[in-house]
């Protein structure tokens, strides 16, 4: 055989097995696990930043919801993903709780994934039906503190963010305050306003129509500044509740090992994303704020959230097993 053919086949075969090797990243969709099923926050913040993500990659994003298990079904899908950058994936106060609240998890949120930036961050409310005596904070913290384990409070389940909420709330106020665990935000959310329990920490968005229809009242924010939609209401901490911050927040990952060249240009196809007029908008519609950051500054808020809600965790004594 000639040198020159010998040397042609050679070049050829390189060429199949190599075919990937020049293609610039993505050149593939790229699948976006939500863990949570459809209509949550996490499913409608995937689905907001999916368009516009696409359109800065130049892809498609496909939404993949993985739901079950308080988002361990679909987080481990996207830990044991290849970490390629065509798998990444969105969570929300369970990446940082789950390991807490279960002995036996098969992924963890900071070994296991590669974070590629915060999306977005919302507070929760404090909000009380009109029969409970309390139009001020220092109202209903004094009412706790006089009927030790006579005022109740709905969550959306034991582990949920409303469970977390409360009992951090209870954590700071030293009050005893029975916990009401609903199967969902909803149904706990209807017998707040039904004034079968005292109180409850909804997110923000849900109890904001009750609270302008006057169904509800709100005593305070939970997050560390008051919101743009209720500028009057004063957080926590202003009404008095020392160091009390508590936000849902939503962060995109990809599996631990993906490289750092695509986690940075996945970072900057979101942080373009979130500076757009009309991502924005939506999420202020939806009661969120655009959260942007590296994906460094993302890694130390994840980790931090891991410390501050573990040690919350164990000292109330929260499981979900």
């Amino acid at each position: 055989m000639p040198r020159s053919l010998r040397w042609l086949i050679a070049t050829l075969a390189l060429a199949a097995v190599y075919p990937a090797a020049a293609q610039p990243y993505p050149n593939q969709p790229i699948r976006l696990i939500a863990p949570f099923p459809p209509g949550g926050s996490v499913d409608i913040g995937a689905r907001l930043i999916a368009e516009s993500l696409a359109s800065q990659l130049g892809t498609r994003i496909v939404i993949d919801n993985r739901s079950g298990a308080s988002g361990n079904i679909g987080m481990e899908a996207a830990a044991r993903a290849k970490p390629d950058g065509y798998t990444i994936v969105l969570n929300t106060i369970p990446l940082v709780t789950n390991q807490s609240l279960f002995d036996k998890l098969s992924w963890d949120p900071i070994r296991d994934f590669a974070p590629i930036g915060m999306v977005a961050t919302s507070p929760h409310l404090l909000v009380v039906p009109p029969r409970v005596a309390a139009h001020k904070l220092e109202d209903l913290v004094r009412l706790a503190r006089a009927n030790p384990g006579k005022l109740s409070y709905a969550s959306a389940g034991v582990g949920s963010t409303f469970h977390l909420c409360g009992e951090m709330f209870k954590d700071s106020t030293n009050t005893f305050i029975l916990h009401v665990p609903y199967r969902g935000g909803g149904p706990a959310l209807l017998d707040t306003l039904a004034g079968q329990v005292d109180m409850s920490f909804p997110a923000l968005a849900a109890a904001l129509p009750h609270v302008k229809a006057g169904t509800l009242r709100a005593l305070g924010v939970t997050g560390a500044t008051r919101s743009s939609l209720l500028p009057d209401l004063p957080t926590l901490q202003e009404a008095g509740v020392k160091n009390f911050q508590f936000t849902q927040w939503l962060a995109l990952l990809a599996p631990a090992g993906t490289p750092p060249a695509v986690v940075s240009r996945l970072n900057s196809a979101l942080n373009h994303t979130l500076e757009s007029k009309e991502v924005r908008e939506k999420f202020q519609a939806g009661a969120f704020e655009s959260f942007i950051t590296t994906p460094e500054e993302a890694g130390k808020f994840i980790a931090s959230e891991v410390q501050r809600f573990s040690k919350l965790i164990k000292t109330r004594g929260i499981t979900a097993d």
